[in-house]
């Protein structure tokens, strides 16, 4: 890489995590060139410069953190081994990722999905980028319980996800609402756990009920 692509990309990183603080700390309605800018230290100039307008910067922001963030979750997203793990690990991402100021970064990139015509497909990519994480985790652990031949992963990775964007954002006017919804997941996820400690014999009569129940 010649010195002028690696400047050339830093700046663009800078403008990105500029972006990114700039949404999490002064909210979209602040959130312009000269802001994010000066948050990344550079000339407003290059926004333009390097990604067009504001607005391609901000989704660019949005799948760049998105990233990010599976990123440092992949790991232990990989070595779940059941649903109730799954659910455990969801609450402690939930909480790094509150104390870390992204849970405010999402809400305010959902709010300016409403208005900023570039961010709602990027919300949506970087919401999918966390989808098909839980799914390939669902596929794994789901194939080893009664319940595997009887769930679409794809449609509860949505689900599951979505479920996890509802409770954050509702523990910004809520939070001992949204803190009960979690333990009402982890609950579920005891029952679950409950299922999958069932001897072979226990397990073939859940799936058997299963069918029979799908078929009518």
């Amino acid at each position: 890489m010649s010195p002028e692509t690696a400047k050339s990309l830093e700046t663009k990183n800078r403008l990105l995590e500029g972006a990114l603080r700039t949404l999490t700390e002064q909210g979209i309605a602040k959130t312009s060139a000269r802001t994010v800018a000066a948050a990344a230290g550079v000339n407003q100039a290059l926004v333009f410069y390097h990604f067009g307008s504001v607005d391609e910067l901000l989704a660019a922001a949005c799948r760049y953190g998105a990233e990010q963030a599976v990123a440092r979750y992949r790991a232990r997203l990989a070595a779940v081994t059941s649903l109730s793990e799954l659910l455990a690990v969801g609450r402690a991402i939930h909480e790094e990722e509150r104390a870390g100021g992204h849970v405010a970064l999402l809400g305010q990139l959902l709010a300016g999905a409403q208005t900023h015509a570039a961010l709602g497909p990027a919300t949506a990519g970087g919401l999918q980028l966390w989808i098909d994480e839980i799914e390939q985790v669902l596929i794994r652990v789901l194939a080893a319980t009664p319940f595997g031949e009887f769930t679409d992963p794809a449609g509860l990775a949505r689900a599951v996800a979505a479920a996890f964007v509802g409770i954050e954002l509702y523990e910004g006017v809520d939070a001992t609402g949204a803190a009960s919804a979690l333990d009402a997941l982890e609950q579920l996820g005891v029952l679950v756990a409950a299922l999958e400690e069932l001897g072979p014999v226990a397990q073939r009569a859940v799936r058997h009920h299963l069918r029979r129940t799908a078929r009518r």
